[in-house]
């Protein structure tokens, strides 16, 4: 179910679907911020991404005695590469994101270039380009970052 959304002269403006008080989302944040948020609707958002480690993180399985097991699966791989998928949300933050996002993107990768640290900044950038729309006039956000990255993601 969708609710539409209506700006100050009743064009419509955002369809986003209803969602129950007190929902958790599990995974990717940047389809449920465009799905389901309306614009200045979030008080309060911690975000702790992942930290660009160029690290692959696993899960640990133990045996029934409570000792390691050689068992494990990989969680989630924290490594970032410039690839068609990261070009094309490049374009888009260009192309349709705000105008200083758009500015700061292209000084970016004119700067440091298409690599592994710009592959991660994008990543971030379209997610914070979306946090910062749902984020209340009044709200904050706190950033939990990587020291290598934290002072492009201050920039952005």
């Amino acid at each position: 179910m969708t609710q539409r959304y209506y700006g100050a002269r009743g064009e419509p403006t955002f369809m986003a679907k209803i969602i129950a008080e007190n929902t958790l989302f599990y995974g990717d944040n940047l389809d449920i911020l465009r799905d389901y948020l309306i614009d200045e609707c979030v008080d309060l958002i911690y975000l702790d991404p992942p930290f660009n480690s160029s690290r692959n993180y696993n899960v640990l399985f133990k045996d029934e005695h409570g000792i390691d097991s050689e068992a494990q699966i990989v969680a989630f791989e924290d490594t970032w590469h410039w690839t068609t998928t990261t070009e094309h949300s490049y374009h888009h933050l260009v192309n349709h994101g705000p105008s200083t996002i758009a500015v700061m993107m292209t000084a970016l990768r004119t700067f440091i270039g298409a690599n592994q640290m710009m592959a991660y900044l994008v990543m971030m950038a379209a997610r914070l380009v979306e946090l910062h729309r749902v984020l209340k006039p009044t709200g904050s956000l706190y950033l939990h970052c990587d020291p290598t990255a934290s002072h492009y993601l201050k920039m952005i």
